[in-house]
This record gives C-alpha cells, sequence and structure tokens, in this order.
C-alpha cells in the first residue's frame, strides 16, 4: 500500500505528452492473458508520435517513478475483476500523482462511467476506444480541454465509440515477457500462450452480458494480417498456443475461419481455442472438423444454464436440449467443450443447480468445468439491458457501489447461503490448485445438504469412492489454460 508516501508529484504542465512515459497505461487482469487492453492503445499511441509506458499490475508491482512521470494515466477495464481492482490502483496512483489526467477505457469503463468519474476518474470510454484515447491524449499535449467525441467527462455522458478503426499491430514489447502469464496445461506439459483478437463486439443481445449495452449489436472485424503480426510477435517470444480472445469467434465465421488458416500454414504446431455460443455450434456445425484440423485444442461456451426458464430469462438464444446437441457436435469434431456458468440467478431453483451438477457428471465434464463456474452470480451492472426486462424487477435492490452492480435477492433463502457456501469452497480450492474433481464433489456436498438429501454411506459410499478412484485413474484430462476463466 502506498498510504502516507510523500512522493512529489510531478508538475503538470513541464513536459509535452510526447515525452517518454509521460502516457502510462495501466492493466490490472485480463484473465492470465497479456494484456490486449494496453498493448493495442499503445500501438495506436505510438503511431500518432507518443511514446507511451505501460504497467501491468496483475504481474509486476506499482513503480512509483513510472507512476509520478505520468501526465495521463489510463486505466484498462474490459471486464468485472478488472474494475474493481483498477479502482484501487487509481487510489494508490493518486497518493503518488494526485495532478495527472485519469481515464479509465474498456468495456467496464462505458457501463460505470458516472460512478468512476465522481471516484478518481477525469474521463471515460468504451467500445472502440483506441482512436479515442489518440485523440484525448492530443487535446491534452495541446492544452485543450478534453471535449473528445465518446470520451464522458464529469456531467457529460457520452455514447461509447462505435467505428472501424485502422489497425497497427499491439506493442507487445512494452509488457512482462510471455513467461509471466497464464498456461495451456496438454499432456502434462505447460506452454506458453498468447493472445489475440479476430473480432470485437457481439451481434447478439443476451441482457446479462455487458457487451450489448456498449456495441449495440456491432462487430468490428480485426484484419487478418494485422492478427496474424500479432501471433508472429508472440510466437518469438515464445508462446506455442494462442486463445481468440474474440467474445465471440463465429460472429464473423468466415473471417475467423481465414483468422484460423492463417495461423495453421504459417505456424502449423502452434494450437489454439476460442469461445463461441451454443447457437453457433448449431449454426455452423459443419465448421468444427476444420477448426480442429487446422489446431483448435477446445472451445469455450456461455452455457450458462440447463433450464429453459433461466435462459429464456437471459434471452441466450438456446435451450437445454440445444447444449446436448452442441455437446454432440463437437464430440464428433474431437473437440472438448468448456461450458461457463451463471449458476446463481433469481430463477435458478435448488433443483437446478443440482441438476447442473448431476449432468456434469453424467456427461463426464467435471475436468471440462472450471471450479469458479459454480460460484459464478448474476451480476446486473449500470446499464445492465436486464434493468429494462419486468422479470428481474421483483428481486432487485440497490445499487452496490463497492460491487459496481445492482443487489438482488434470490425468492429461496437457501440459494443465497448455497451461493455463499459454493463461493467459499471454491475460493479454499482455487490457490492449492485442489484436483478439479474433489472440489466438484465438494460443491456437490454442499448443494445436496442444502437440498436436504442424504449422502452416501456405509457401502454405498466406498463403492461410489472406489468408481470415483478408477474413474480418476482412467481418465485423460482436457486441455485447459491455468487461469480459470471467468469476468
Amino acid at each position: 500500500m502506498m498510504s502516507g508516501m510523500t512522493t512529489p508529484a510531478p508538475n503538470a504542465s513541464r513536459s509535452s505528452l510526447r515525452a517518454p512515459g509521460a502516457i502510462l497505461l495501466v492493466s490490472c487482469y485480463e484473465l492470465g492473458h497479456q494484456p490486449h487492453g494496453i498493448s493495442s492503445p499503445a500501438a495506436f499511441l505510438r503511431r500518432a508520435g507518443f511514446d507511451p509506458a505501460a504497467l501491468d499490475l496483475s504481474v509486476e508491482p506499482l513503480d512509483v517513478g513510472t507512476v509520478a512521470r505520468a501526465r495521463l494515466i489510463c486505466v484498462s477495464v474490459p471486464m468485472h475483476t478488472a474494475l474493481r481492482l483498477g479502482v484501487r490502483a487509481v487510489a494508490q496512483m493518486r497518493e503518488v500523482n494526485p495532478t495527472a489526467h485519469v481515464c479509465f477505457h474498456g468495456l467496464y469503463a462505458a457501463l460505470n462511467a458516472a460512478w468512476l468519474l465522481g471516484h478518481g476518474g477525469d474521463s471515460a470510454v468504451g467500445g472502440e476506444s483506441e482512436a479515442a484515447l489518440v485523440e484525448l491524449a492530443e487535446a491534452l499535449d495541446a492544452g485543450l480541454p478534453p471535449d473528445v467525441p465518446g470520451v464522458s467527462l464529469p456531467g457529460r455522458p457520452a455514447r461509447p465509440r462505435l467505428e472501424r478503426l485502422e489497425f497497427p499491430s499491439p506493442a507487445r514489447d512494452l509488457l512482462p515477457s510471455t513467461d509471466r502469464y497464464a498456461r495451456l496445461e496438454v499432456a502434462g506439459e505447460h506452454r506458453l500462450t498468447g493472445y489475440v483478437e479476430a473480432t470485437r463486439g457481439c451481434r447478439h443481445l443476451c441482457l446479462h452480458c455487458p457487451i450489448p449495452p456498449v456495441y449495440q449489436g456491432r462487430v468490428f472485424a480485426v484484419p487478418v494480417e494485422v492478427v496474424m503480426a500479432d501471433v508472429r510477435d508472440q510466437v518469438a517470444r515464445g508462446a506455442t498456443h494462442v486463445t481468440f480472445g474474440d467474445p465471440d469467434f463465429l460472429n464473423a465465421p468466415t473471417h475467423a475461419l481465414r483468422a484460423a488458416r492463417a495461423l495453421h500454414a504459417e505456424f502449423p504446431s502452434v494450437t489454439f481455442d476460442f469461445t463461441a455460443k451454443i447457437e453457433h455450434v448449431l449454426e455452423h456445425r459443419a465448421r468444427f472438423p476444420e477448426l480442429v484440423s487446422l489446431g483448435a485444442l477446445f472451445m469455450v461456451s456461455a452455457v450458462e444454464s440447463l433450464s429453459d426458464t433461466v435462459l429464456a430469462n437471459l434471452a441466450k438464444g438456446h435451450t437445454r436440449a440445444d447444449v446436448f446437441e452442441a455437446l454432440r457436435i463437437v464430440r464428433a469434431a474431437g473437440l472438448p467443450l468448456r461450458p461457463s456458468l451463471v449458476a446463481f440467478t433469481p430463477w435458478t431453483t435448488l433443483d437446478d443447480y443440482l441438476d447442473v451438477l448431476e449432468v456434469v457428471e453424467r456427461e463426464d465434464l467435471v475436468d471440462q468445468v472450471d471450479p469458479v463456474q459454480y460460484a459464478i452470480r448474476l451480476l446486473v451492472p449500470p446499464g445492465s439491458l436486464l434493468l429494462a426486462h419486468d422479470a428481474i424487477r421483483p428481486y432487485l435492490g440497490d445499487f452496490d457501489p463497492a460491487a459496481f452492480g445492482y443487489r438482488w435477492t434470490h425468492p429461496d433463502p437457501r440459494m443465497d447461503r448455497l451461493h455463499g457456501a459454493v463461493s467459499a469452497r471454491v475460493a479454499q480450492a482455487t490457490p492449492s490448485s485442489e484436483d478439479p474433481r474433489a472440489t466438484f464433489a465438494a460443491v456437490r456436498s454442499l448443494a445436496r445438504r442444502a437440498a436436504g438429501c442424504s449422502e452416501p454411506i456405509g457401502a454405498r459410499a466406498r463403492e461410489a469412492s472406489a468408481g470415483a478412484e478408477d474413474a480418476a485413474a482412467r481418465r485423460r484430462r482436457v486441455p485447459r489454460l491455468s487461469e480459470p476463466w471467468f469476468c
């Protein structure tokens, strides 16, 4: 912590913003990946003649000297966890440098702009924000007011920037080395992993997702040559696997295949993973064998729930039956599916929760579900499309600034108690790298107890234990990243 530090603040007028380090790009969390949220803006700023510095606080300490030199500090908040950490980091940086202009940028900057501008931020921008950050830097460098289209200022909200950009390749050289980040775990090996984006935004309007309020159904493609330049850079730094971090890789399936083909053609031994909606699995089922042949090792899909009631209230665009059909399609292609869940919503019953656990076990998905998924609770951030729907209103409470979301209470108190218990158990398991099957068994016991179900005892317990040991001996763990998937 920096409380009480007396490092003198810089003179805000001492130098041009084009001086080395006068612009500082800060990342706090990007799912264990080398942060695209600051490497991309850094490249835009360099192209405009600036010389930014960068800090990734997920793997390196906050450097007081670097903070003190900055006149413009841009904090990347592409996800909820990053937002919470970013606000904390800004409070620390303000102690060192109270005069710098602080701009929050990214998906959650757009959703939370009003709050951020009253709590440490001077501006906020979301959507396709890189050009806006360049224009903000140019305005501040010229001594002009930061009145830039798409940039929210105190008392002056702005719509997110949604425009097609001319992308340079991200400036990876500003970031810590690839070996500081999440790795691919496959066949007993740990491989260095890169991260690229072939598209941004999403054409779907799932009500709980933070993307639709910002992107409004729009998708922006990153040219394949730019994607490949980024891949080339990261492979040169040791990456042998790449995550396509698109919100949905199959929003633009033809473009996605071009990117995957280009990757395989130039680096045939480099593997990849991607994220796609269940409905896209069904729609583009014929493409999956080719994706596997090009090096796809696994895919993430936002299953969210197996309750048709919950799925309808979230406007997910798929049904329970669709999930099983998607599983059949990807398994036939030889592609493991790693589901993400919203395990706790106001409409999820205890029977629904137990049903998910039963399906995970029956479908042999225990090793394919990150245990944190069993604890994910619906987040309702400012601007959420859910706020306009009647289904959420009976359960909705006040806005909680500490959580950057609206409180809600489950109509069944057992579910709120279960959420607390499961969250604590998963938090206990994660640092110790506990076997996912052990965590799954503990979560299932908590859910069964919440429902008043008795646990197997005596001979049945020994039989279940022996069966679990046999299954563990036979199992072949599917590829996964060392950082659990959550927002």
